[in-house]
C-alpha cells in the first residue's frame, strides 16, 4: 500500500433508474472518511468531485442505454483524473455514484499498466452481474453495463476507453457476491467466461476461500488488481441505503474480510465504492459503514 490516498468523488446518477445516489461522495466525507484515512498514518487528499450532469437537465436519447454520451463524457474525464493519481505515485479512492464510473476508473488503471507492459485484474464485488449490453438490457440504464464494457461486450463508446481492449481479460476478472442476474447477463456470463462466486458460492465454502480463489485469478501474471465494491453487494440489514438493494447478501463480517483480503495481498491497485443512496438510508448508517470497509482495505486491523 502506498503512503498517500487521493480520493476522486463521482456524484453520478445518471446510470441507474431511481435518484439519490449523486450523494454517496458527501456521505462519505461526512462519516469521516479522511480522519478515518489519516488515523491510519496515510496521507489523504481529496481532490473533489468530478462535474456530472443531472439527469434533470438531459434527454435520454437512447432507450437501450439511457445518457450513454453524457456517462461516456465523464469517464473519460475521470479516466484522466485517475491517471494523475497513478502517475503521481498515489493511491486511487473512487466515490460514486451509481456504478458506471467503473469504466472510467478502469479504463485509467488499465491502461496505465498498459503502457508498461503489464496487465490488471479486477475484483467485482456487487450483487448484480452488470454484464448486460444495450442489445441485452431490460432497463437501459448504464449501471447494468459496466462490467461488460470492461471485459470487452457492449457499446463501443464504453468498450473503448482504455488503451487496450477489452480492459482486463475475462480470465483475470472475479465477480464475488452476485444473487441477482438479468435473464440474458447469464448467456452473456458464459459468453465471456468470467469467474462468478455467487451468495450461495459463499454460503458454501465461506468467505476466506472465496476470497483465497478470487485473489489467485486477480494476480495471476497481472501487476495487481482493482476493487470495484458496489455497496448492495452487502446485505441490506448492514447497508439500507443502496440504490438496488437485493436481501441475501454479505454481513459486516463477510464484507470487511474481502477488504482484508484485498489488504493483505498486496496486490491493491485501486479501489471504488459505489451506489450509496443517502436518501434510502438510516443516519447515514452506510456510508459510515462503507467509511470503515474502506479503512480495512487501507489496513485498519482489530489487533
Amino acid at each position: 500500500m502506498v503512503g498517500k490516498v487521493a480520493m476522486i468523488g463521482v456524484p453520478m446518477d445518471l446510470g441507474g433508474g431511481r435518484r439519490g445516489v449523486d450523494m454517496g461522495p458527501s456521505a462519505m466525507r461526512i462519516a469521516g472518511l479522511e480522519d478515518g484515512v489519516r488515523r491510519l498514518g496515510l496521507e489523504y487528499e481529496d481532490r473533489g468531485n468530478l462535474g456530472v450532469p443531472q439527469p434533470e437537465s438531459r434527454e435520454a436519447k437512447n432507450p437501450r442505454a439511457r445518457f450513454l454520451f453524457e456517462i461516456a463524457n465523464c469517464c473519460r474525464r475521470l479516466r484522466g483524473r485517475v491517471e494523475r493519481v497513478l502517475d503521481e505515485g498515489a493511491f486511487p479512492l473512487v466515490v460514486g455514484g451509481d456504478h458506471s464510473i467503473a469504466i472510467g476508473t478502469v479504463a485509467a488503471i488499465s491502461s496505465h499498466y498498459h503502457r508498461r507492459a503489464q496487465k490488471i485484474g479486477l475484483i467485482w464485488f456487487d450483487a448484480h452481474g452488470d454484464m448486460n449490453t444495450p442489445d441485452t438490457t431490460p432497463s437501459g440504464n448504464i449501471h447494468g453495463m459496466p462490467c461488460a464494457a470492461i471485459l470487452g461486450r457492449g457499446a463501443p463508446e464504453l468498450v473503448g476507453m482504455g488503451e487496450v481492449v477489452p480492459m482486463v481479460d475475462p480470465c483475470r476478472a472475479v465477480l464475488v457476491g452476485v444473487r441477482d442476474l438479468d435473464q440474458y447477463e447469464r448467456e452473456e456470463i458464459k459468453s465471456v467466461g468470467v469467474k462468478v462466486f455467487t451468495m450461495r458460492d459463499i454460503d458454501m465454502w465461506g468467505m476466506n476461500e472465496i476470497m483465497r480463489r478470487a485473489l489467485a485469478i486477480a494476480t495471476d501474471g497481472t501487476a495487481g488488481f482493482h476493487l470495484s465494491f458496489d455497496m448492495d453487494g452487502t446485505d441490506p440489514s448492514v447497508a439500507p441505503g443502496v440504490g438496488t438493494p437485493v436481501a441475501g447478501g454479505t454481513d459486516l463480517r463477510e464484507s470487511h474480510l474481502v477488504m482484508e483480503h484485498a489488504f493483505e495481498s498486496g496486490k491493491l491497485l485501486g479501489l471504488e465504492v459505489t451506489e450509496i443512496n443517502p436518501i434510502l438510508d438510516e443516519r447515514n448508517k452506510t456510508a459510515e459503514f462503507a467509511v470503515q470497509l474502506v479503512l480495512s482495505a487501507m489496513g485498519k486491523r482489530i489487533l
